[in-house]
């Protein structure tokens, strides 16, 4: 395949940049007198209707890590080791075990958020569904430590999970 290249003359007479100016400057004036749509965040977290001039989160928003459970309390994880293994910035730390039925879980399983890009990787990869990735967005602590969230913590989240991409509907509409 050929890269076009599309060259563009530059004006052979003098051009003056106040008509541009003016026009800038009439749009900045004309913004002045409109109604304000910032939302005072910490005060303010409910997100209005999008009809209304609001604003609302993607469903498929990338945010904290969640682990999911059975019925009996214990994470889904198999500890079969693909997502330590996928993940491009190695932030996932798996320590597989295995009880007396032969059935394995996971000893250690721990993820930096900071080292973290939730790309959901680690979600698309999963054969059992256990990780996934939410939509849970205030994850501010006061200690570093904080953002390696273990299984114990994983597992404790309740926040809705991210449906990420839909292979029916490539486009996102």
């Amino acid at each position: 395949m050929a890269i076009g290249v599309k060259v563009l003359k530059r004006p052979d007479r003098d051009v003056s940049y106040v008509r541009a100016t003016l026009k800038g400057m009439s749009i900045t004036f004309k913004k002045m007198f409109e109604p304000k749509v910032t939302m005072q965040y910490p005060e303010e977290k409910s997100a209005p209707e999008p009809e209304r001039g609001g604003w609302s989160l993607s469903p498929r928003w990338r945010g904290t890590h969640r682990m999911l459970t059975d019925e009996q309390g214990r994470s889904k994880c198999v500890a079969c080791g693909l997502c330590p293994q996928i993940c491009p910035a190695n932030c996932i730390k798996l320590v597989p075990g295995e009880d007396e039925e032969g059935n394995r879980y996971p000893l250690i399983y721990e993820i930096d958020e900071f080292r973290c890009v939730f790309c959901g990787y680690c979600q698309e990869v999963c054969p059992e569904e256990a990780i996934h990735v939410g939509v849970h967005y205030e994850n501010a602590e006061y200690s570093r430590d904080r953002f390696v969230y273990d299984l114990e913590r994983l597992s404790s989240q309740t926040h809705p999970v991210s449906t990420l991409w839909d292979p029916s509907d490539p486009r996102g509409e």
